[in-house]
């Protein structure tokens, strides 16, 4: 009499049969598109409990099983002062899925939210410094982040909107402050529908965004900027289906004479230079 499966092999299974198409592949088409693997990478999968990060891990982990580009994966979860029950249901959702898991510990939450400006963007900021620090020391050369397609759509508009600048959000990134590290983000190419389909299909349920400051400032300038646009791009896709593929083939096909102003490595150019 065969055994029954278990939650983490019926959730393998799906990935590679019924979610195989709006999932399994474009993360593969991901992998390939933008070279994120190399041989002998040993890559820090990093987990923050939510939806995003624990499909990549375990998307990482069934690749690493089979994958022709030989590398290993090592799955840490990032937790910056998360409250019991947050980090209880983190760790849970890592054992039911199967998903072997180092916690890093740290305080950021805590100092994020003693600051008067920014405390979003210096948490993020603070947890990718902790990330790298813990990956370098279990060896790794990559850290990967769950951000998948909808996070570079919205991202770019944005920036365009409330930043004033045309700036896309890269597949992958060389570290500035740590040598011979790279982040990589496998998720790039999948919808967040369909991450929220999968999730559904088995009844998962993930933490929301844990941070302290979030819930008590519920709209806080930078969430409130991600939902207007989120829901701006959703009204718009109602009418035109195309508009989110059109942002995304847009950072892929930017025509630089056509722009009277650019930026690189931090040096602003004119059109008038070479004019």
């Amino acid at each position: 009499m065969p055994r029954e499966m278990t939650k983490a092999q019926r959730v393998e299974q799906s990935l590679l049969k019924d979610f195989r198409k709006p999932i399994w592949r474009p993360f593969m088409n991901a992998i390939r598109r933008y070279e994120l693997l190399s041989p002998g990478d040993r890559i820090a999968v990093c987990i923050s409990g939510g939806k995003d990060s624990m499909l990549m891990a375990k998307l990482m982990q069934i690749l690493s099983r089979h994958s022709e580009v030989p590398f290993e994966a090592v799955y840490l979860i990032m937790d910056p002062g998360y409250a019991p029950a947050n980090r209880q249901r983190v760790e849970e959702n890592a054992r039911l899925l199967e998903i072997p898991y180092t916690v890093v510990e740290s305080d950021i939450f805590d100092v994020a939210n003693s600051q008067d400006r920014n405390p979003c963007f210096l948490c993020a900021r603070m947890r990718r410094g902790c990330l790298y620090d813990r990956a370098r020391e279990l060896g790794c050369n990559k850290i990967a982040l769950g951000h998948h397609f909808n996070d570079v759509i919205e991202t770019t508009v944005i920036g365009m909107l409330y930043g004033g600048q045309l700036q896309g959000m890269m597949p992958k990134l060389r570290a500035d402050h740590f040598p011979g590290m790279q982040l990589i983000r496998p998720l790039y190419m999948v919808r967040e529908d369909d991450i929220i389909a999968w999730k559904d299909h088995h009844g998962l349920q993930f933490i929301q965004c844990a941070c302290r400051f979030t819930e008590n400032n519920v709209h806080h300038e930078g969430g409130s900027k991600r939902a207007e646009v989120k829901q701006l791009l959703k009204t718009l896709n109602r009418q035109n289906s195309n508009v989110m593929d059109n942002v995304f083939k847009s950072i892929h096909n930017l025509q630089l004479d056509t722009m009277p102003g650019w930026k690189t490595e931090g040096v602003q150019h004119s059109f008038l230079e070479d004019y």
